[in-house]
């Protein structure tokens, strides 16, 4: 079975790969100088910090292929290939919810950057998959998860 692609923006590629790159230079060595700080303490089973450190390095290990992983199987969505006309991954959209009279705005990501408090919606979620391909003036509806429908009508696309 083949691989789900990744889809990133630009803005999302850079941030991975900066953090990436933290990773592999800045925290291992971090990581690593606690690991021999601790093991210089003496008896390792009764160590702590020790632990700690070696829980710290696993976990970035983890990270590192995590992010590795992403990134191969990465599609990368540019400013070029989003239409101001038509919502799209990578389109920042201002849509207003018909029942509260409230304005919002999202950008439309792959599901690997989506950031709800960073007004970041992933593709796949409900609402984004109502808002790809709409255009400006349309209404949407979209199903919450108790089963409600909410009504957005979508202001801006940029």
């Amino acid at each position: 079975m083949a691989e789900k692609k990744n889809i990133l923006t630009e803005e999302g590629l850079a941030k991975l790969e900066d953090e990436l790159q933290d990773l592999k230079v800045n925290k291992r060595k971090e990581v690593a100088t606690k690991i021999k700080e601790a093991r210089e303490q003496g008896d390792l089973s009764e160590n702590a910090e020790y632990d700690a450190a070696k829980d710290e390095q696993r976990d970035i290990e983890i990270r590192i292929e995590e992010i590795e992983k992403i990134l191969k199987n990465a599609e990368i969505v540019t400013n070029d290939d989003v239409d101001a006309n038509g919502i799209n991954i990578g389109s920042t959209v201002r849509i207003k919810d018909l029942e509260f009279d409230e304005e919002m705005e999202y950008k439309i990501v792959g599901s690997t950057e989506a950031d709800v408090l960073g007004n970041k919606i992933s593709n796949e979620s409900p609402v984004g998959v109502a808002l790809i391909g709409s255009k400006v003036g349309d209404t949407i509806e979209v199903e919450t998860p108790n089963g409600e429908m909410v009504q957005y009508e979508i202001l801006e696309i940029k």
